[in-house]
């Protein structure tokens, strides 16, 4: 049994990733970059945050076959 708010958490920073790779690949526009500077400590921690929640969610495919 996850913890819902930490798995809805983690799928808003997800979907704020995607967004910006997505931006990225159809604009060369990143978002990261533009709010708080390129590769500055901020950016980096948001960055790893979102990489985080990438890894958190991969969890998600081993609880779903669980509910078959």
């Amino acid at each position: 049994m996850g913890n819902k708010a930490l798995d809805y958490t983690a799928l808003t920073i997800g979907i704020i990733g995607a967004i910006n790779w997505g931006l990225i690949g159809f604009f060369n526009f990143n978002l990261v970059s533009f709010l708080f500077g390129s590769m500055t400590w901020i950016s980096r921690i948001v960055y790893a945050l979102v990489g985080l929640c990438g890894l958190y969610l991969l969890s998600f495919y081993g609880r779903s076959a669980g509910q078959e």
